[in-house]
């Protein structure tokens, strides 16, 4: 009786872990005094949450975005994470923030504004954050922009269309739409960041986060059931 009991128990135990390999960890915050409220994620049902990705708290997911093996996105300390539609989380990357709201008064300078809303994090519309890049709040990542492998980006603003090369960090700068920055660059004066280069027609990677975008779109759809358009396989 007392081995039955024990398979059983081990059995549920083994039932509930695959339950939750498979489908990821979508889940929400605990109650703390920089978090006085329980808050789910809001995910489109175009999105997909990788097996081994996780997301918590109080974040919202557009439509096609993609969130790739052990990517983290954690909205249980600063409030809120939003990513726009068609932007991709790739492998081993991290959005988190500092405190937004501490024994019921928020904090304004762990905030950016983005259409009129608050945020600790917000990423816009087709941006792609590359393998084991950090964007960590506050921080505002304008449309179209890539985050390059490894880079950082915190306390810091990005314009639309800028593109952050790998291993650079970028630190309480904000920075003006269509300008790069370079492999390995460390930007913490606005001057420096004022005076980043433009992204022109013969840049290298002009093209480079449209290909990545177009690729994790149809991740999210492929891996969400939907066939691909016939010529696109």
């Amino acid at each position: 009786m007392k081995q039955r009991t024990a398979l059983t128990i081990s059995l549920s135990l083994n039932l509930i872990l695959l339950a939750f390999v498979l489908g990821g960890w979508t889940g929400p915050n605990v109650l703390t005094s920089f978090n006085p409220d329980i808050e789910r994620p809001t995910i489109a049902k175009s999105a997909f949450v990788h097996q081994i990705g996780a997301v918590t708290g109080h974040v919202t997911l557009g439509e096609r975005v993609y969130v790739a093996p052990s990517a983290s996105v954690r909205g249980d300390e600063g409030q809120s994470i939003h990513i726009g539609d068609e932007s991709n989380v790739q492998d081993g990357v991290v959005l988190h923030g500092l405190e937004t709201i501490e024994g019921g008064k928020e904090i304004p300078k762990n905030q950016v504004e983005a259409n009129g809303k608050k945020y600790s994090v917000y990423v816009g519309k087709r941006v792609s954050m590359a393998h084991q890049s950090q964007v960590h709040g506050p921080a505002k990542v304008g449309d179209d922009s890539f985050i390059g492998m490894q880079a950082l980006v915190f306390k810091a603003e990005l314009g639309d269309r800028v593109v952050v090369e790998p291993g650079a960090k970028i630190l309480g700068v904000k920075i003006e739409s269509g300008r790069y920055v370079p492999t390995g660059a460390i930007v913490t004066k606005q001057a420096d960041a004022d005076a980043l280069p433009k992204i022109t027609d013969d840049y290298p990677f002009k093209g480079l986060n449209e290909a990545v975008v177009h690729v994790n779109t149809q991740l999210a759809d492929g891996y969400n059931g939907k066939k691909p358009a016939a010529g696109k396989h």
